[in-house]
Parts: C-alpha cells; structure tokens; sequence
C-alpha cells in the first residue's frame, strides 16, 4: 500500500469496529449504508455518476425482505408508495387471455403482501437516510489495494481513500470486482468460471410514466396492482404494463435475441441502467396492444424520454465473493434475470447478511475481518442459487417463445393446482433474513419461516443488559 501515497487511513472507533468504503450508490449499496448506521458503524459511499438519477421501472419486494424493513422502521413507508398485489394476468398478443393468477403469495399466506412500485420512489427513501457528506459522487474507481492495514481505492481524479473494509455494490460490471480479479488471476487463485463472460439472451426496454387519467386508463383506479403481462405471438418480444400509486403505469419490452454473437457490441453499451432510448427499437414495438387500454406507444410517449432505458439482461452467479477484506454484493457478484422478481430482493438480503457478519466482528485483524467476510458469502450462496435456478425456469414461462416453453407457459398457469402455487409460493418465501443485531419482527403468515444464524454479541449484549435490570 505505501505505492500509492494518500492521507493516513481513518482511526478506528475500538478494536471491533471498521470503517467500511462501499464502491456504488445503488440499491444494495444504500441499504447497506442504512444497516451500517444502525450499528453505529462508520462507512463512505463513493458513486461513479455525477447526479443520483434512478431510472423508471417496476420493482417489487416480498416477504423475503420485508420483515428487515419492518426492523428498521421502514415498512409503512414503503406501503406509501406501493400498492399491494397477487394478481398477475397473462395474455397473447392479440389480447386473448392466457391465465389470470389471483391470490397466490397473498398477506394470508405469506403474512406479508408483495408491495409493487415505481424503482426511483425507494431510491428516494433510502437516500433520505442517507447522512449529509456520506455520499461522494463522480468518484469513478481506478484501482484498488489492500494489506495488513487496511484498503484502498482510487478514483479517476486521483484521490485515494482508505477503510478497513472495501465493499464492491457497484452493478454488474463491477469495477471493484475486475480489480479484485485482476489480482486474483495473477496470484492463479481466480477459478476459471469467473473468467467467463456473462449469459445473455434478452434485451429490455423499461420505463415508467408521467400521472395518467384513470378515465382513459381504468386500471389506475385499482387499490391493488395487477400485472399485465403480454407474450408476442410469431415475433421476440413480451412486455408488460402494470399500475402504480400516483396514477402511474411502469411498462417493460422485453426482446429476446435469436443468437449471443449479436448483443455482443451492445452489451458494453448498456451495461448498467442509463438514459439511451432506442429508436429503432421503440418503432417495433410502438404498435403492440396492451390489455389496460392503447398501445405501448402510448405508454412510452407518456414517458419522459431521459428515463427510459434500454438494457441487457444478463445472468451469471460469480464463486468468488471476496478476498481478505474486499467483499462484493448483489449485481456486483451474482446478477439474476428479472423473470422471478428477486434481483434487487437478493441484492438487499446481500446487504442484510453482511451487515449481520460486519456486526459480530471479533477483531479488526485481517484473519477475522476475511473470516467475516467468507461467513457472508457462506450463509448466502445456496440461497442465491436457488433463486438464480428458479429466474431462469421464469424466463422460459414469461418470455419463451419456442413451442417447448409455450408449452410449459400453458401448463404452469392453467393446470397447475392453486394448492400446489400456495405451496411453492410459501416454500420460496420462507427464506426472510433478519439483521440480527436488531429486535426480530414477528412472525407472520401461515408458513414457515426459516432459521438463521444468530448473533452471539447480540445475544451477550442482551443478556448483559437483562442482567442490569435484574
């Protein structure tokens, strides 16, 4: 480290306590911050964009990562901007419904309702807890370094920043993981499947638009959100329309590519989620019906243009998460297909899990701060499996277009019992990781809830203080 001249890295509160550089102001990044915070844990946020500006687009969150949001205060914000859904609809191109799916992953079942929103709204809440001076935009990372002091980063601009923890939320293309790489490779310790480039095989354009008149547009006038989904007949493309609060309607084109040697040159181009309307792209798909009334056309006009974004949709799980006290989350490390709406669920449960290890921290030595961060990449690993295999079935159900997956997309929404959806619905959402250096929230649901990990100074602090009042 003492080739890269720099200020003297940041004094450490006690023995335990780390000062954490996280590399991305995206979601995962952010809420990481938020868990941070709540420890009382020190932390610098350093962003490659010079302006936040989240882009349009539905997200959901579900059972799987509520019941942290309730822990922090934060569940009835997020209702706020929601509305709450278990109806999604699937139609053909010309508007002749294929399956219309009620109820399954309700608040009954599950304890919690799926809460269903426009992607910039949770930015907003989670930038708000963010404290003055924390964040630090147009602060691109050139390199990195690490040693038995602690790590460093370099931007663009030449500043260099030191902690004791480097944590990459820097998306899919990840800077902080190509520099990890880098030097993992060259040390021969980098596994061969992390060299190879990401599987792709969608292009999506997504967007959210201005308030819209609920007499033109019925749907808007719902309590709850239903999803429309729409699969082409004899062409590429899906897409789908569904209502938001604020009168509001996020839209998707998803296109699926016939081959992976075309989207090579564009890949780079769209390599995270930017501005950049595709013209040619938009004239295709102008025309095409959508159940809640109009075309797409509408839709996209109805949006404004620097929010529409045109991207790759890419998957690929990395096995390497971390090396002594550089650690990656979300896109960073593993990137998920949006079929099965859990990309940004795992990316939060990421954020929650290393927190969790950053909390029971025995020593700010580089033995327990690397074995915290393998812990971390441990308990979450099968779980992002899980949910990376089920993504890719989704995909074929939602947006296949050969007659195998036109198959299957028949006999999965109109065949399958309600019992058995209720079943698979419980059995996915009984993965709900709490910050365990926080009260618990309840229980909910009729469903199990799986055990985790518990924190043991939690548990001595609790203990401690019991024993005070005794």
């Amino acid at each position: 480290m003492n080739a890269y001249p720099s200020q003297p890295p940041p004094i450490s509160l006690d023995s335990k306590t780390p000062h954490v550089i996280i590399v991305g102001a995206g979601l995962a990044g952010l809420f990481l911050a938020i868990l941070l915070d709540r420890q009382g844990v020190p932390y610098e946020i350093y962003e490659r964009a010079k302006a936040i500006r989240p882009l349009g687009g539905v997200m959901s969150l579900n059972a799987n990562i509520l019941p942290v949001f309730e822990q922090l205060g934060l569940l009835e914000e997020l209702k706020s901007i929601s509305l709450p859904t278990s109806d999604f609809h699937v139609y053909k191109s010309n508007m002749k419904l294929i399956s219309a799916i009620h109820g399954v992953g309700s608040e009954e079942l599950v304890g919690y309702d799926y809460q269903l929103f426009a992607r910039p709204n949770l930015y907003d809440i989670f930038l708000a807890r963010i404290p003055p001076g924390r964040l630090h935009l147009n602060k691109k990372v050139m390199s990195i370094a690490q040693g038995k002091e602690g790590v460093m980063i370099r931007c663009s601009d030449g500043t260099t920043y030191h902690g004791d923890i480097l944590v990459g939320a820097d998306g899919a293309y990840s800077g902080v993981r190509q520099s990890l790489y880098k030097m993992l490779q060259a040390e021969n310790l980098l596994p061969e499947s992390d060299m190879r480039t990401m599987g792709k095989g969608f292009s999506c354009l997504v967007g959210t638009t201005d308030p819209l008149d609920p007499e033109k547009y019925p749907t808007l006038k719902n309590k709850r959100a239903i999803l429309y989904q729409i699969v082409g007949d004899g062409n590429q493309y899906t897409w789908s329309a569904v209502n938001v609060p604020d009168n509001r309607i996020c839209w998707n084109v998803v296109s699926q590519f016939a081959s992976t040697s075309e989207t090579e040159d564009e890949k780079f181009r769209n390599s995270e989620w930017g501005p950049g309307a595709n013209e040619s792209f938009i004239d295709e798909v102008k025309g095409f019906l959508v159940p809640i009334g109009g075309t797409m056309g509408d839709l996209i006009r109805a949006t404004q243009s620097d929010t529409i974004s045109r991207v790759i949709l890419e998957d690929k799980i990395f096995k390497t998460w971390s090396h002594k006290r550089v650690v990656l989350i979300g896109d960073a490390c593993h990137k998920l297909l949006p079929s099965a709406g859990q990309g940004a669920v795992n990316a939060l449960q990421d954020a929650v899990i290393l927190a969790n290890c950053i909390y029971d921290l025995e020593s700010l030595s580089p033995g327990d701060i690397s074995a915290a961060l393998e812990d971390y990449r441990h308990q979450r690993y099968p779980h992002v499996v899980e949910q990376y295999e089920a993504s890719k079935i989704n995909a074929k159900i939602i947006y296949g277009q050969t007659v195998f997956e036109k198959l299957i997309r028949n006999v999965v929404l109109n065949y399958m019992p309600k019992s058995v959806q209720a079943k698979s619905a419980m059995k996915n959402l009984a993965y709900r990781p709490q910050a365990t250096f926080l009260p618990l929230a309840p229980k909910r649901g009729k469903g199990p809830v799986l055990p985790q990990k518990p924190s043991k100074r939690y548990e001595a602090e609790q203990n401690k203080a019991r024993a005070r009042v005794i």
